[in-house]
């Protein structure tokens, strides 16, 4: 099967690709000014969380007032998680994929098996019927040979063979 290394290649391609555009985000995410104040919100909202998560971490106040980040910091900070979270999107899109094609894949092959048990099904009882038949055969041909006796059946092929000659 060529599909697959044809996919796992493109997918990797397509990681290692991730990194220069996350790079190229992350470049063009402080030129625009309306994306930079979007992005500066994101950076210090992400800064008081991490930095509240952080101190009940280690056990510190949590009620304390969480200095903002400055906006250079801040831009960089959004940037790189912007960055990270691209990267991340696109691995797990390919994890996504891969599942989802491993799926089908299985639901291939059991629909086979399914058909290939279904087949053996039907053969069985194909042959069970055709057993019933020579069963229902034989007890035809043990009644017949029980009423003629031994000797009627022997008679009986006698009786043909004295009149195959006669007509001969």
């Amino acid at each position: 099967m060529v599909v697959l290394p044809v996919v796992k290649l493109a997918a990797l391609a397509l990681k290692t690709a991730c990194k220069p555009i996350a790079n190229r985000l992350k470049k063009e995410a402080g030129y625009h000014p309306m994306f930079r104040n979007f992005i500066i919100s994101i950076a210090q909202a992400n800064h008081r969380l991490t930095t509240r998560v952080q101190r009940r971490i280690y056990g510190h106040a949590t009620d304390v007032a969480i200095r903002p980040l400055n906006e250079e910091k801040a831009v960089q900070a959004a940037a790189d998680l912007l960055g990270e979270l691209f990267v991340f999107s696109v691995a797990g899109a390919a994890v996504i994929f891969e599942v989802q094609r491993s799926s089908r894949s299985e639901a291939r092959k059991e629909e086979l098996r399914r058909q290939e048990i279904q087949a053996i099904k039907t053969r069985n009882e194909e042959l069970a019927r055709e057993i019933e038949l020579l069963a229902q055969k034989l007890e035809e041909l043990e009644q017949l040979s029980r009423g003629r006796g031994l000797l009627g059946t022997l008679n009986f092929r006698h009786t043909h063979a004295s009149e195959d000659r006669k007509s001969n």
